[in-house]
């Protein structure tokens, strides 16, 4: 059996010779999953909470608790503002989710989502150093049924503790009502990942695709495969950017979006999908072969593939056809087979293929940039600020077919981000901190540095553990018996 570094960078080259491209990216997704499970349970999950002040001698306790601390608590009472200068709450989220629909995997019961929350945090730690909890809650009624009212009236008692919400993995239509109340009712901002984060680094990815491509916004046939969270927002923010409504067909589960679509408006959960039918697809196209024939783009967020999209359909682009496949685990058709269809670009949700359309670029830059500024609100303006400037990080270290948004790895994006977006949230009238680009890059730069450099300082100290050998090796050998 071949051996695994603990890097992972070798993935690929570590099943045998006689998997087919097919074979190893399904061995790719089952060993991921098993040394996810494993690695779990070693660590006993991946955040844990750890002091940023210190203590030089018996009466910091005295300072930092009773009864020192009573001045910093009339102080806040008297001006509830002061909180985001003497707590942390100016650097805090809270990543708010009830688990009905987690990934791909569905609803995952409240704690079911806990892993998915906690990697939420971890991302936003060690990419934009910004502070996280994973909070999962029980919303459900009598019956069973997620009620998006007790998530409503949760996060807003909530915030006094924290500087933003993040929303995470909550069923549909659920997820549409609670992001739009708490948008106007809370005065801290309230982010939907699964919408606003998708459709940000969908937007940066069709950027640079389109310079490639050489086609403009304005002019592109796209298809959105998929009308859910993140689809209905990209649409969205499409349109913000330049693309024509008319140049857009979607997708649902029973067709296309258009207006003789009955079962739409008159079913009140559907009432993102119904505004959509009435500013897309205005020939009421529903053949999905005169839907592809002649298409520029392709963003499908579906059902897992590998099967969902067909090759057939792709052949029917037009050249230098843009496809997007962000299915999660398995995109909606393996890129090496788009790629054979005919595709020019191929981008799909995950890192071990070319150009990961990754919410991972967007929210720890786009949430450290609304908190430098302490903005009450993230704006569509601000999603789509931080899509250009992603677009344009890439663009500057260079571009191509298999490269066209910028990777996890590349530290600087985020503080770029971070800056790019604090200068929209002030343009936008939600700051109330106001600070220059340059302050907003530093200030972030220093909280990411900070957050690697402890993290780093903890593995090299052994106060975080390497994964064991056999860990890794157990994983890869169960995996490779799967076959």
């Amino acid at each position: 059996m071949n051996k695994i570094d603990i890097s992972l960078n070798n993935l690929d080259s570590a099943f045998p010779e006689q998997f087919t491209p097919e074979m190893k990216a399904k061995a790719q997704t089952i060993f991921l999953k098993r040394l996810s499970k494993t690695a779990h349970q070693f660590y006993k999950g991946k955040m844990q909470t750890l002091p940023k002040a210190g203590i030089w001698g018996f009466n910091w306790f005295n300072v930092w608790y009773t009864p020192g601390v009573s001045e910093v608590s009339t102080t806040i009472r008297d001006d509830n503002y002061s909180s985001y200068k003497l707590s942390n709450r100016s650097n805090l989220v809270a990543v708010v989710s009830d688990s009905t629909r987690v990934l791909g995997d569905g609803d995952c019961t409240p704690p079911g989502g806990l892993g998915v929350m906690e990697g939420k945090a971890f991302l936003m730690k060690y990419l934009g150093g910004v502070d996280a909890v994973a909070l999962c809650i029980d919303n459900r009624d009598k019956d069973g049924k997620p009620d998006a009212d007790k998530i409503i009236d949760f996060v807003k008692m909530l915030q006094p503790s924290f500087g933003a919400v993040n929303l995470e993995d909550i069923s549909q239509p659920n997820c549409y009502k609670v992001l739009d109340t708490l948008r106007k009712e809370c005065s801290i901002p309230v982010w939907h990942d699964d919408a606003q984060g998708t459709a940000c680094v969908t937007l940066a990815g069709l950027i640079n695709a389109l310079k490639l491509a050489e086609k403009p916004i304005d002019k592109v046939k796209t298809i959105l495969y998929g009308s859910g969270a993140s689809n209905s927002t990209i649409a969205r923010f499409l349109m913000k950017a330049g693309l024509p409504g008319e140049n857009i067909i979607m997708f649902d589960s029973k067709g296309t979006l258009h207006t003789d679509r009955a079962d739409l408006e008159s079913k009140p959960g559907s009432y993102k999908q119904w505004e959509l039918s009435k500013q897309t697809n205005p020939n009421k196209i529903t053949d999905i072969n005169e839907v592809f024939t002649g298409a520029d783009v392709l963003i499908a967020l579906s059902k897992p593939g590998p099967d969902t999209i067909k090759p057939e359909w792709i052949k029917l682009m037009n050249d230098k056809a843009i496809v997007f496949v962000c299915a999660n685990p398995v995109p909606e058709i393996y890129p090496y087979a788009a790629k054979e269809a005919g595709a020019f670009i191929v981008a799909t949700g995950r890192g071990d293929f070319p150009n990961q359309i990754n919410n991972s670029l967007g929210f720890p830059g786009i949430l450290k940039g609304a908190l430098l500024t302490e903005a009450s609100e993230i704006t569509d303006n601000m999603a789509i600020r931080a899509a250009y400037s992603l677009a344009e990080y890439a663009e500057k270290r260079g571009i191509d077919p298999e490269n066209i948004v910028p990777t996890m790895d590349e530290t600087d994006v985020f503080p770029k981000e971070a800056a790019d977006v604090a200068m929209q949230a002030i343009k936008d009238g939600v700051a109330r901190n106001i600070i220059t680009w340059d302050e907003a890059f530093k200030l972030a730069e220093a909280d990411i540095q900070n957050a690697r450099q402890s993290t780093h300082m903890l593995i090299n100290e052994g106060l975080i553990k390497n994964p064991p050998q056999d860990m890794l090796e157990e994983a890869l050998e169960w995996t490779i018996k799967q076959f």
